[in-house]
Order: C-alpha cells, then structure tokens, then sequence
C-alpha cells in the first residue's frame, strides 16, 4: 500500500501531461497545468433548527470522500435568515494527493453518469483562473452512499483547483480526464 499509485495520477503522468505539452507549446515541464487540489462541500441552512441534518451532511462528505469532513461557520449574520455569525451551517472538505486522485476518478466514472437523464457538464462553471466549479444536486449518485440511511437528500459543490493561469488550459486538462462537457 505505501506504492500505491492512483489510477488516475498513472494517466496524467504518462498520457495527459506529455499531450498537453505538445499540444499548448509549453516550453518547461513545471507550466503544464495540474490538479491541485479538489473542494467538497455542503451548504445545510436548516442546521440552524436541526443539528442532525448538519451531522448527517458531515458522515455522507466524509463517506464519499473518505477523509474527515470539518464544519463550517457563517461569517456574517443575516437577520432575514435568522443566522447569526459563528452558526455552524454546513460541511467541506479538502482533498490533495492520492485521495483527490481518487475522488476525481470516481466523480467522472461512477456518480456523474449515474445522474438521471444526464447530457453533460455546463463549461461555464470556470472562474477566470483555470478553477472549475460543478453543482451536484444529490449526494445519493456516490455509491458509497446507502440509500437507505439517508435523512435528507441534498446537494453539494465541488470545486477543482488546478494550477493552469486560464480557464482554456483548465477546461483542456478536465477534458483529457474525461471530464463530460456538453458539446
């Protein structure tokens, strides 16, 4: 287990990487864009009247992603939420290494295509930077999650962190891991 290798990782490092620097004429290996870092997290605003439901959220992250999930705080209050800074309203998680390999390869394989009716990923959640952003409406499309133990059905936002400088060389570096854009 101590040389374990991701799949995914494997792909980049003999396939991906060597495309992606002929392909976009880099002149050094260290300028072909790379995943950073990947952002799980969950917005639960009805833990202010329910704790479980926030506790809940932060077992499914940490089932899903197999590293601890933390709780997250409103910064601000906003009286018409009735939410006052420092409430706990939600869960996140950061992935890096070989668990963010694996997370990644399991986010385009196995829950993406198990989402009904579905035609692709929208491009335009890409913020200007090379970092995209991708809204799941049902936590249940993991498979590590039983069907049967869930509360509430609920969202969740990832966020993949790459080290490309624009939003072209990032959207090049999803679409080599299979990324499923709409055309």
């Amino acid at each position: 287990m101590a040389n374990y290798v991701p799949r995914l990782k494997k792909v980049y490092k003999e396939t991906i990487a060597p495309e992606l620097f002929k392909e976009m004429g880099y002149k050094t290996p260290m300028q072909i864009p790379q995943v950073k870092k990947i952002v799980v997290s969950m917005g639960v605003g009805e833990a202010l009247g329910n704790k479980k439901l926030l506790d809940a959220a932060v077992a499914d992250l940490t089932q899903i992603t197999g590293q601890k999930a933390v709780k997250t705080k409103a910064k601000k209050s906003i009286a018409n939420f009735k939410l006052r800074a420092g409430a706990e309203i939600g869960a996140m998680v950061t992935l890096r290494g070989t668990i963010m390999y694996e997370f990644l390869d399991r986010l385009i394989n196995v829950a993406l295509p198990r989402v009904k009716d579905f035609r692709g990923i929208k491009a335009t959640g890409f913020d200007g930077h090379g970092n995209f952003s991708l809204g799941i409406t049902e936590q249940i499309i993991f498979p590590e999650i039983d069907f049967d133990k869930i509360t509430k059905i609920s969202g969740m936002n990832v966020t993949i962190v790459t080290s490309a400088r624009t939003d072209s060389e990032a959207r090049a570096l999803l679409t080599k891991f299979n990324m499923p854009f709409r055309k």
